[in-house]
């Protein structure tokens, strides 16, 4: 009788809630209907990764073969070109958590140095501009500094063969394996460095002027100021930052790297995303297509638990 009543206060008191700040709900509900409609009506169709699925018999009537699809990725006839993607977008998101993770940080660090408020703002405007242009202007830039058409090798590429780095043409450098990764990486800090240490600059600002004071007081130069008092304060944050960048590990977006790959460069380019588009699109093996991604969210959302609790353990700051 108790465990009744609690239920039925408990509902009378949300049903209150409701009635009395409805207004609140009502505009709620749009996104509630956004998310509903987009993110997981689609779901239903992950249903073709357990099924031999055949446009012709639709979804639902399609035969289900269980794992088989599972199955063939990981061990079966697709499993050289499935492992060789996933192995590349792993290396390529380690690589960019690896070098592209700490350059916001410190550009965030330089943001909050810099004294004057309009050089600040200005310098800010430049290394936020990239991240508003599209993957094609990006990559078509990157290209043009790696391979002019008009007299074959870029200034990039000059740079890289009068250091020894690459011999011959800019064009040998886009269809040399090696290259892809650096490119990649080095494309993704450019376009995306700026705009990231938005985040990083606001969690300096909001670190209390009175631990500055504190550690000058005490005779404290700008190095440990940076050291006990700065990233100290940016710790939450980054350790925020970093758990949810694990669990984007092979998340690799298919747009910058079917821009920049081609047939030469797939033994290090081909990613996940990449590899569902050609095989699930272009080869029709819709399947397949939807058991790869299946595996690749499995296998995300198992980061995103590992570094949130080993962080929990840690230091005591997570996302839950």
């Amino acid at each position: 009788m108790e465990k009744e009543k609690i239920k039925i206060n408990t509902a009378r008191q949300t049903l209150y809630k409701i009635k009395h700040n409805w207004q609140l709900y009502v505009l709620l509900l749009p996104i509630v209907l956004w998310f509903g409609i987009w993110a997981y009506k689609p779901m239903t169709g992950l249903i073709i990764a357990f099924k031999d699925y055949e446009s012709t018999k639709g979804i639902m009537g399609s035969d289900f073969v269980g794992f088989k699809n599972f199955a063939n990725l990981i061990v079966g006839y697709q499993s050289v070109n499935f492992w060789q993607a996933f192995r590349n977008t792993f290396i390529i998101s380690a690589y960019g958590l690896l070098f592209g993770f700490p350059i916001p940080i410190i550009l965030a660090l330089f943001f909050s140095e810099i004294n004057s408020n309009w050089f600040r703002k200005v310098t800010q405007t430049i290394t936020y501009l990239p991240h508003f242009l599209s993957e094609v202007t990006i990559t078509g830039i990157v290209i043009l500094l790696v391979y002019n058409g008009a007299s074959t090798t870029g200034v990039l590429a000059r740079i890289l063969i009068s250091m020894g780095i690459a011999d011959d043409s800019g064009m040998r450098i886009l269809e040399t394996p090696a290259f892809f990764r650096p490119i990649y990486i080095v494309t993704g800090i450019w376009k995306e460095s700026g705009y990231n240490s938005i985040v990083y600059f606001a969690a300096i600002m909001g670190i209390s002027p009175a631990l500055y004071e504190a550690i000058r007081v005490d005779g404290g130069n700008k190095w440990q100021e940076i050291k006990y008092v700065t990233l100290p304060g940016m710790a939450p944050t980054l350790i925020i930052m970093v758990i949810m960048r694990i669990g984007k590990m092979l998340s690799v977006g298919y747009e910058r790297v079917i821009l920049l790959y081609n047939k030469n460069t797939y033994v290090t380019a081909d990613v996940l995303s990449t590899y569902e588009q050609r095989i699930g699109l272009l080869n029709g093996q819709y399947s397949i297509g939807a058991a790869s991604g299946i595996f690749n969210s499995l296998i995300g959302f198992a980061l995103v638990i590992g570094a949130n609790t080993i962080s929990r353990q840690v230091s005591k700051t997570s996302l839950w």
